[in-house]
């Protein structure tokens, strides 16, 4: 047998599925083939010459395939580089360059955005306190205002300089409400309040399809409902490139609750639009952040929400804000229609080669020869070889043994 011949057959959907058929073990112990299992594997078995002439078809098939599917792979890594310029270049204010030119500048800039922000903040906080006095019937007490905590600041040194009218700031200044994380719910079958699955965070959105029913009500479940603007960011993950990825609610219809594995984030729309931090989210040096800062247990990585509130943040003025998401709305939208086409086009190549392999162990890719030897003779040479070498085997035992 021609080992180029088995190993194209090993890759056809015919041993595949027989070879998982095969497997043993279960989801936490992990899936295995034994020796003895595979023995039993049947194999399409073809005349020596014609495995010959179907591996020397196959690797002229494949070596045009291999060459179109390396193309379409270099196409995808460049538009992911692409994606990651545009956003660079969004979120620095290279983007809208020619915009502000032409604007002139704002009425209101990034830095008085941050104080408006931050005196709502500051409002809020002392409201929560004012409530938690009255709930414990006491009088505020002396000096507690000046008890607010101050937002961390971002640090400034390693940030490349903004456009005028922008600023620096960080998530923890930009948030009136603090983060939180949702509630850890059992799943209930058909029945109970609707909370998402983590797998509802998908390329910067949030699939409100993607959610199961838990045990609790809609009335405890509803301290954890989502809204339109919401930014659900990812606890933890298998995987370093996803944990602390984040996904835009938008176009809440009902009720649906998000879960522990996700930490809520919400900004005022009157400052910083919601989608403007989720593109930012997006940018490479919010992803560095949180990888740099991502902690590993028992496989899964990890985030907090202290490693959130310190991710930097630049803020353009409204205008330039709602300029930017218009223009990376246009950009991003075409760059995903080229990605699905590629992703057809790599579908499509994997079917491909599938029906090639299933051509060639069918008979159907090369012309068949009568005057090959049989496969049925080739089986039966090696049985003889086999039987030969079984009883070779056992002669040089019994020498061994003889006293």
């Amino acid at each position: 047998m021609d080992a180029r011949y088995l190993e194209a057959f090993l890759q056809s959907d015919e041993a595949q599925f027989a070879i998982d058929r095969m497997k043993t073990g279960g989801s936490e112990s992990g899936l295995n083939l034994t020796h003895d299992r595979f023995k039993r594997l049947e194999v399409r078995f073809a005349p020596i010459a014609e495995q010959v002439r179907i591996v020397v078809k196959l690797e002229e098939l494949f070596s045009d395939l291999d060459a179109a599917v390396a193309e379409l792979k270099a196409a995808q890594r460049k538009l992911a580089q692409y994606r990651q310029s545009l956003l660079k270049a969004a979120v620095e204010g290279a983007l809208t360059a020619d915009w502000r030119t032409a604007h002139g500048e704002p009425k209101e800039t990034g830095a008085d955005l941050l104080q408006r922000i931050l005196r709502e903040r500051r409002v809020r906080w002392e409201a929560k306190q004012l409530a938690k006095f009255a709930e414990q019937g006491k009088a505020p007490s002396k000096g507690w205002q000046a008890k607010y905590p101050e937002p961390v600041a971002p640090d400034t040194r390693d940030l490349p300089a903004l456009p005028q009218g922008w600023v620096w700031t960080t998530v923890d200044q930009l948030s009136p409400d603090d983060l939180a994380n949702g509630k850890s719910v059992p799943t209930s079958g058909t029945s109970g309040a609707k909370v998402l699955r983590l797998t509802a965070v998908r390329h910067g959105r949030i699939d409100l399809g993607e959610w199961k029913h838990g045990a609790w009500s809609d009335a405890e479940a509803k301290p954890f409902a989502v809204v339109n603007g919401d930014l659900l960011i990812v606890r933890g993950n298998g995987s370093l490139t996803l944990v602390g990825r984040a996904g835009l609610v938008e176009n809440v219809l009902e009720q649906v609750a998000y879960p522990d594995t996700l930490i809520r984030l919400r900004t005022l729309e009157q400052v910083i639009h919601s989608k403007w931090l989720a593109f930012v989210w997006d940018a490479q040096r919010t992803r560095t952040h949180l990888e740099i800062r991502a902690r590993t247990s028992a496989g899964i990585y990890k985030i907090s929400q202290p490693d959130i509130v310190s991710v930097a943040v630049p803020v353009p003025p409204l205008a330039e804000q709602t300029e930017i998401i218009e223009q990376l709305d246009i950009a991003l939208a075409a760059a995903k229609e080229q990605e699905a086409a590629i992703a057809r086009s790599l579908q499509q190549a994997a079917a491909q080669r599938r029906n090639i392999l299933k051509a060639a162990f069918a008979g159907q890719l090369v012309p068949q020869d009568p005057d090959d030897e049989p496969a049925s003779a080739l089986l039966a040479r090696i049985r003889v070889e086999r039987m030969a070498d079984v009883e070779a085997k056992s002669r040089r035992v019994r020498r061994k043994n003889a006293p």
